[in-house]
């Protein structure tokens, strides 16, 4: 439980970190320094997940290292306040690229030809939509479907064909989040195991940990954890431990998509009932879309580029710790 408490305060100081930067980097004035080429900006749908928060120091190390000051916002899911920050972003006159993780792709749709027909090359990250130049992207079903897979290994191994009922973490919301959920339910459906699968809408740690409660008061004896992204899934390890669960239960699996740090370090230790994440590697990504913002801005073609996911279990948890990236 020490460790689990240390890991969360490690999530909220690298949280503040972030918004610290995020904050310094959407300043009112333009260029940082006289030599600056100008300005890339990146906007992701809500500053609350963690992964982004590690991924934007990564990022604004390649941004400067060619030339360019690093604009970030913090649209707290909020579509119209994305929308807002993009179109002032746009009459800014120094930002030579924009790209973007939206809290809802179709409604960025008029903004983002506003920033083209100005001359702004628009990127996705994780996800496209009409108008975008390229984008950073994740096979989301693949990476769900090879998560769903592994799940079903596990239950099939521990459980046979015993009824077994199921947590499943998930935001349809999302393309990022609908298609990784598809892909899951895709491969359990097809392992023909006899599940009892109750899907949750969550989207932070609180909603997991909250998800994690509901669940247990409905079906108490379930043993088997699926999310669709690693906030949630810290907190229904959470809610789990606190339920009195022991972190080294034989019978219960979590399975993921993403980790960071606090995630990696509860993976990582002998016999975690944290048995799986699947994780595009933060440095990898960031630096790829760090490297797709500067070649646009420097008005190079760019073209979709793809990240794998990687298996983590507690024999290469440690390895992805971002001090050894």
């Amino acid at each position: 439980m020490k460790h689990l408490r240390r890991a969360l305060s490690a999530v909220s100081l690298a949280a503040v970190a972030a918004l610290a930067l995020s904050g310094c980097a959407t300043g009112a004035g333009g260029s940082g320094s006289e030599d600056s080429k100008g300005a890339v900006a990146m906007s992701f749908a809500g500053l609350d997940i963690q992964i982004w928060n590690d991924m934007l120091p990564f990022m604004e190390d390649v941004v400067n290292e060619a030339g360019y000051d690093f604009v970030t916002d913090d649209p707290k899911w909020d579509v119209n306040t994305q929308v807002a920050d993009w179109e002032s972003w746009i009459v800014r006159g120094d930002i030579k690229a924009i790209m973007g993780y939206p809290a809802q792709s179709d409604a960025m749709v008029a903004v983002t030809q506003q920033a083209q027909d100005a001359g702004i090359p628009v990127l996705g990250y994780g996800s496209t939509w009409d108008g975008v130049t390229a984008a950073v992207v994740l096979d989301h079903k693949a990476d769900g479907y090879k998560a769903g897979e592994r799940a079903a290994e596990w239950i099939k191994k521990t459980y046979g064909n015993t009824k077994v009922d199921v947590g499943f973490l998930g935001y349809p919301d999302t393309d990022l989040g609908r298609l990784r959920g598809e892909g899951m339910m895709e491969a359990l459906n097809k392992a023909g195991l006899n599940l009892n699968i109750n899907e949750h809408k969550v989207l932070n740690l609180d909603d997991g940990y909250a998800a994690a409660q509901n669940q247990l008061n409905a079906f108490p004896e379930t043993k088997v954890w699926l999310a669709i992204a690693n906030d949630p899934a810290l907190g229904a390890y959470q809610a789990l431990v606190d339920s009195g669960v022991s972190p080294t239960d034989e019978s219960v699996m979590l399975l993921n998509l993403d980790a960071t740090d606090a995630e990696l370090k509860i993976i990582a230790e002998p016999g975690s009932f944290w048995r799986y994440a699947f994780i595009p590697v933060t440095r990898q990504i960031a630096e790829a879309n760090a490297k797709m913002l500067v070649a646009a801005a420097n008005g190079e073609k760019v073209e979709d580029t793809v990240i794998p996911t990687t298996e983590v279990t507690s024999e290469n948890a440690e390895q992805y710790l971002i001090a050894n990236q």
